[in-house]
């Protein structure tokens, strides 16, 4: 299937900065690199500079996404995954990284890919207050209400935080 591309208005804030790019067809993000070396102990955060800023059409968002292999790898995270670039925004992007690692140091470079960057197109929507809302199979299910692994008092998924926690009282 062949799609036409959006195009986005991008300035480089650093002149040397190389394009975000794909680093393989169909992916869904773009790789952003960092503009400065910075070095991380354990626990410690940064505020990367990406070296870009894009001019979004409004009706889109751009947001921010970690990198697998640098959580893989290293313990990288990003602190307000995924950020969120507002079609209105025209600064730089910048990035938040943390180092969870808890022995050892992380370190990037110049031009290093720190995260990747996806472009989505957003709804705007209009709130209506009500008494009451529709009902649904799910209803009010969350935080692990579908199961799915074995939770710390060592029974299938889908129990509660309160069930765990009077589990471990009466040990």
């Amino acid at each position: 299937m062949n799609r036409e591309s959006l195009t986005v208005q991008l300035r480089r804030v650093d002149p040397d900065v190389p394009l975000p790019a794909y680093g393989h067809p169909g992916d869904a993000g773009a790789d952003l690199v960092t503009t400065e070396a910075a070095e991380l102990a354990p626990g410690e955060r940064a505020v990367l500079p990406t070296g870009v800023a894009l001019a979004l059409p409004e009706g889109y968002a751009a947001f921010v996404h970690p990198r697998s292999g640098l959580a893989a790898r290293c313990g990288v995270a990003l602190v307000n995954a995924p950020g969120t670039v507002d079609a209105g925004y025209r600064g730089e992007i910048k990035v938040i990284v943390v180092n969870l690692d808890p022995r050892e140091r992380v370190r990037f470079e110049r031009f290093d890919r720190i995260a990747q960057l996806v472009v989505q197109r957003v709804e705007r929507v209009s709130f209506e207050e009500v008494g009451e809302l529709p009902g649904s199979q799910r209803a009010e299910g969350g935080f692990g209400s579908t199961g799915g692994h074995i939770s710390v008092g060592g029974r299938e998924g889908g129990n509660s935080y309160a069930s765990v926690v009077s589990d471990r009282e009466g040990q």
